[in-house]
C-alpha cells in the first residue's frame, strides 16, 4: 500500500493543514531551505518537492510552510499499520510512505481480495488518507504497481500464480527501489523500463552496477524473497470480530469483549492451554487503534474472569466516532490441564483451601492490572554472599519458587538499606570495631560489638576495565549495639589506605 503525500495527510488529520490553503513542509539541506512535501493545492500551482523555499515563494507567495518531522511521520505510519491489523495479523510500516500487508488467508472474510482492498481503501478515504494498493505474489511487484499510475484509491491485482513479468515490464526502472547512483547509471545506458533491464545479460549488469539491480529484479519477478521486518509475529491465539455498524457505548464494548473471550477461551480449553496475558485492540473508524492489556499470575482460560479484568480498563478506551472491529489475543500462553481431584478431595477443608487459593490469585491479578505488573512481586533468594545481590524479585505466584534456607549461623538485619550510607567512625586500627559512629547527624556510642565477617565480591563479575584493587572489593561487617539498645550492621570497605565505613542495615 502506497500513501501518496503521507506527511501532508498526517498534518491534515491533525488539523494543522487545511485544504483551502497552499501548504508545504521543508527542511535544511546543506544550508538551503528546500521543500519536502507539498499539498495538492500547492502542487497544482507548480510547486514540487526538492524546490528551494525562495523558488516556491516566487511561484506561490501565499505558501504556508512548516518544519518537516520525519520521526513523527514514521510513528504515525506505525500507528496506521497497527490499525490495519483489523484486516490481517501481519502489517508493517514501509517508511517513508508505505505499508506492507500480508493478506494470505484473510481475503475470505471480505469475500475476495478485491473486497478486502475496496473495504480498506474506502475506510482510509473516509479518514482523509488517500492510498494506492496492489496485490501480487511478490513484494517487489506489489511495491512497484502500487506506486505506478493507478487511479486515486484504486487497486491493481495480479491473480495468484500468474507471472509478474508481463504486468511490470512497462513500468519505469525507478520502481525497483534502486539507489540513486545505480538508477542514474541505468538511465545513462538507455535502460528505462523493467522489461528492458530484464532482457539484458545478468553478468554484464552485475559487473557494471553491482548486485542490487538483479536482486531487486528477482524480487519483483518473484524468483527471490525480500526481507520484511514485521513489528511482531502473528498471534496464534486470537479472535477477531468486525461489526456491521460502529459501536461506542461501554455496554456494547463489554458485550463484544465477552463474545471474543468466550470463543478464545474455548479454543484454549480444547488445546489445554491458558493465557498469561490478554491484549484487546479496538479499531476506530478514523483509522486509530486503541489497546488495553491485562496480565495474570497464573495461566487462565475463564471467559468471565478475562472479561471482568478487561472491562475494568474500558474507561481508557475512547471510542471516538465509533469502533468497527475488535481483536482479542492471548499472549503468552502456557499449558493448563484440568486438575485431577483425588479420592476424598470433596472434604470441606479441601474445598476451603481451593477457594482461598482462587481468591488469592484473583486479588493478585486485580492489584497487578490496577497498579502495573512490574509493581507486584515477591522476594526470592539468590546464590550470592553479597547482601544486595542475595535477594531477587520474582512474580508473586511463580511455579516452583526457590525456598529460603534457614541457617542459624547467619544473622542478617531485618531491614536492609537500599544503598549503604556512609558514616563517620571512631575506631582503632586495623581490625577493631567502631567505638563511636555518626549517622544522619546523630552520634551513637557503641556498647557492644561482634565481628568482623568478611565478604568479598564475586571475582567473575568484574569487568576487564575495572581498575579497583582487590582489597577495595572486600568488606568487613560488624554487628554493633549502641547505648540505647539499637543494633546496626556496618562494614569497613577496603584494606589499603584510609578505610571507608558504611551502614547497611538495622536489626530492629
Amino acid at each position: 500500500m502506497w500513501l501518496p503525500n503521507w506527511p501532508i495527510s498526517r498534518l491534515q488529520r491533525l488539523g494543522i493543514v487545511t485544504p483551502d490553503k497552499a501548504f508545504a513542509t521543508l527542511e535544511s539541506r546543506h544550508g538551503v531551505r528546500s521543500l519536502v512535501a507539498v499539498c495538492p493545492r500547492a502542487a497544482a500551482q507548480g510547486l514540487r518537492p526538492d524546490q528551494t523555499l525562495a523558488q516556491a515563494r516566487a511561484i506561490c507567495p501565499a505558501l504556508e510552510v512548516i518544519e518537516a518531522d520525519p520521526a513523527a511521520d514514521v510513528a504515525a505510519l506505525a500507528a496506521l499499520a497497527r490499525w490495519c491489523e483489523r484486516c490481517t495479523p501481519l502489517a508493517a510500516p514501509d517508511p517513508p510512505d508505505g505499508l506492507w500487508l500480508d493478506i494470505a488467508g484473510c481475503a475470505q472474510a471480505f469475500g475476495d481480495e478485491t473486497g478486502l482492498a475496496q473495504t480498506l481503501a474506502a475506510r482510509l478515504e473516509r479518514a482523509g488518507i488517500p492510498c494506492h494498493m496492489s496485490i501480487a505474489d511478490s513484494s517487489g511487484a506489489a511495491w512497484a504497481l502500487a506506486r505506478a499510475a493507478t487511479p486515486r484509491g484504486g487497486c491493481t491485482i495480479i491473480p495468484a500464480g500468474m507471472p509478474t513479468a508481463q504486468p511490470i515490464a512497462l513500468l519505469p526502472v525507478a520502481l525497483l527501489r534502486l539507489e540513486a547512483r545505480v538508477l542514474a547509471g541505468l538511465r545513462r545506458v538507455g535502460l528505462k523500463t523493467i522489461g528492458e533491464l530484464a532482457r539484458q545479460p545478468r553478468g554484464e549488469i552485475s559487473a557494471r552496477f553491482g548486485p542490487q539491480p538483479m536482486r531487486r529484479l528477482d524480487e519483483a519477478m518473484g524468483s527471490a524473497t525480500a526481507a520484511i521486518s514485521w513489528p511482531r509475529l502473528p498471534c496464534p491465539w486470537s479472535e477477531r470480530r468486525v461489526f456491521a455498524e460502529p459501536i461506542g457505548t461501554p455496554e456494547d464494548l463489554r458485550h463484544g469483549l465477552a463474545l471474543l473471550a468466550e470463543n478464545l477461551c474455548a479454543r484454549l480449553e480444547a488445546a489445554q492451554r491458558g493465557g498469561h496475558g490478554f491484549i484487546a485492540s479496538f479499531f476506530r473508524v478514523d483509522a486509530a487503534c486503541i489497546q488495553i492489556s491485562i496480565a495474570t499470575a497464573l495461566p487462565v482460560r475463564d471467559a468471565r474472569y478475562v472479561t471482568k479484568l478487561l472491562s475494568d480498563k474500558l474507561e481508557m478506551v475512547d471510542p471516538g466516532f465509533g469502533i468497527d472491529a475488535m481483536l482479542l489475543e492471548a499472549d503468552p500462553t502456557a499449558p493448563l490441564r484440568p486438575p485431577q481431584m483425588a479420592l476424598g478431595a470433596m472434604a470441606l477443608g479441601d474445598l476451603a483451601t481451593e477457594t482461598d487459593g482462587k481468591r488469592l490469585v484473583t486479588t493478585i491479578d486485580q492489584l497487578a492490572n490496577r497498579l502495573g505488573a512490574g509493581r507486584l512481586w515477591r522476594d526470592a533468594p539468590q546464590a550470592s554472599h553479597v547482601p544486595e545481590r542475595a535477594v531477587r524479585r520474582i512474580p508473586p505466584l511463580p511455579a516452583g519458587a526457590p525456598a529460603w534456607l534457614t541457617d542459624p549461623m547467619i544473622d542478617r538485619p531485618v531491614r536492609m538499606l537500599r544503598r549503604p550510607e556512609p558514616i563517620d567512625v571512631i575506631a582503632l586500627l586495623p581490625d577493631d570495631p567502631p567505638m563511636q559512629f555518626s549517622w544522619r547527624g546523630a552520634a551513637h556510642r557503641v556498647r557492644a560489638a561482634s565481628g568482623p565477617e568478611r565478604i568479598a565480591a564475586e571475582w567473575w563479575r568484574r569487568t576487564p576495565d575495572d581498575s579497583r584493587r582487590d582489597s577495595d572489593l572486600l568488606r568487613d561487617y560488624y554487628r554493633l549495639e549502641d547505648s540505647a539498645g539499637a543494633r546496626f550492621w556496618v562494614f569497613r570497605a577496603g584494606l589499603a589506605g584510609t578505610p571507608r565505613w558504611f551502614l547497611h542495615g538495622l536489626f530492629g
